[in-house]
């Protein structure tokens, strides 16, 4: 948590990922940066790093504790306020070895910095006024995208395109407060009441919202990308579909039913997008207690999947107790299965079951037409993007506060009735106002903004 005490203190952080790779960037930033940083280094002409124009970039070595130089080095040198914290920033392009890397860190400590925070850098940018709390949570989404819009849509976000919707609805409201204060100032006035412009305002605020509120599930979608599950009967070969998908063996391959107990996960990107496919337990009557709930875990997923592969034994007839599973299946999820007639390679049998349904002959074994369900699956998602035209993604805080915002806006419309109260009215408005502001970052809490950042990664 930044306070009084700790928000002057320099701060350093690895920013790229740890593990082995050519080079590695670590950030120095806050009021001392450049003090600490001369400290720290020794550049080839022995001028000091702070002497040296802002956003200009030299070579020198950082020097240990021991005085013998730790590594050589690339220092950015940025005087504030012109850099991502608005403080004054020295990033050092180091060798990515563990031991250099914990050597330049532990120098800079030794010199007066300490370790960032998660978040810690973006953080100190919102306090700073460089950028507002949206287009920080923005730039986490950035970092994470799972998909090609995701990654668009996080972009436009740290541009400020949400931070504008926010701005247009602050707008509407505050003209609605003015009208509100308008009436009960001027009450015995004549035809000054504005009742009616109110209400349109009001309205067209909460249609904005249930628009965006609607695309709440498919923004998610975006975010973390493609649930695929693979659902069927037990032994239809449910698993060699799933690694024929993956093209590799990561699901155990047997002729025993009920060989999958519980559901595997694997992940994959396709097509500018990352697909989570799932592995399920097959469905039948069973007095195994494992196996039912491994079955019981198979519903929950494909309750939660955005796409269900529904695999069927294609060279075997389907019993009445299947035909039953997948006709409560394609009940409950018409719209999102593909199905799928598995075993092609195999004898094939008649299932009337499939004169009712557009299906895909597969091959696990072969690999005949998985890349036709492939194209299926990315029609699909195409499908589930396609209805989402906001330049910008919601996260969890951001639902909840326009929840919110939503119900204190209806409240005011059943006021807007019979005797109006204005002075209760614009109460309320006042109230809506505040929640706006806190869903921007104007007035959050200091715990609320700790949460916010604390789903950062430290270098960030």
């Amino acid at each position: 948590m930044i306070t009084d005490n700790t928000y002057e203190e320099t701060i350093i952080a690895q920013c790229t990922p740890q593990g082995s790779g050519a080079i590695a960037l670590l950030r120095l930033s806050g009021k001392n940066a450049l003090l600490i940083a001369d400290k720290i280094s020794k550049l080839p002409h022995h001028k000091t790093l702070s002497s040296h124009p802002t956003h200009t970039i030299h070579y020198g070595w950082v020097m240990g504790a021991d005085g013998f130089p730790s590594d050589q080095v690339l220092f950015l040198l940025m005087h504030a306020p012109h850099t991502f914290t608005g403080d004054n920033t020295v990033e050092i392009t180091c060798h990515n070895n563990p031991f250099i890397i914990n050597n330049i860190i532990n120098a800079a400590i030794n010199a007066g910095a300490r370790i960032a925070q998660k978040g810690e850098f973006s953080q100190r940018a919102v306090l700073n006024g460089k950028i507002d709390i949206m287009q920080a949570e923005a730039i986490n989404d950035l970092i994470h995208a799972n998909t090609q819009q995701a990654l668009q849509q996080s972009l436009s976000q740290l541009q400020g395109s949400f931070s504008q919707w926010i701005s247009s609805i602050e707008k509407d409201l505050i003209k609605a407060l003015a009208f509100s204060e308008s009436s009960f100032e001027f009450l015995d006035e004549e035809n000054m009441e504005f009742d009616a412009q109110i209400k349109d305002i009001i309205s067209g605020v909460i249609e904005k919202i249930t628009v965006l509120k609607k695309t709440f599930e498919q923004q998610q979608q975006i975010r973390q990308g493609i649930r695929i599950a693979i659902i069927g009967s037990v032994n239809a070969g449910k698993s060699s579909f799933f690694n024929a998908l993956l093209n590799q063996e990561r699901a155990i391959v047997t002729n025993i039913a009920g060989t999958t107990r519980d559901a595997i996960e694997a992940g994959v990107y396709k097509n500018a997008n990352y697909w989570t496919l799932i592995d399920t337990a097959g469905l039948r009557t069973t007095d195994d207690i494992i196996e039912q709930i491994g079955i019981t875990r198979s519903h929950e997923e494909a309750q939660k999947a955005d796409i269900i592969l529904l695999v069927v034994d294609g060279s075997q007839s389907l019993s009445e107790q299947e035909i039953a599973i997948y006709h409560k299946l394609i009940t409950t999820y018409q719209k999102k299965i593909i199905f799928i007639k598995n075993k092609a390679d195999l004898c094939e049998q008649k299932n009337d079951f499939f004169k009712q349904q557009d299906y895909f002959s597969v091959s696990s074994k072969t690999k005949l037409n998985i890349n036709l369900v492939e194209k299926a699956i990315q029609l699909k998602i195409h499908e589930l993007f396609a209805s989402i035209e906001s330049p910008f993604l919601l996260n969890q805080r951001h639902f909840n506060a326009l929840l919110s915002l939503e119900k204190e806006l209806n409240q005011i419309l059943t006021m807007l009735t019979g005797n109006i109260s204005y002075e209760l009215v614009s109460y309320h408005l006042q109230n809506s106002i505040a929640t706006l502001s806190e869903l921007s970052g104007k007035t959050i809490s200091e715990a609320g903004m700790d949460a916010i950042f604390r789903e950062f990664c430290i270098g960030k």
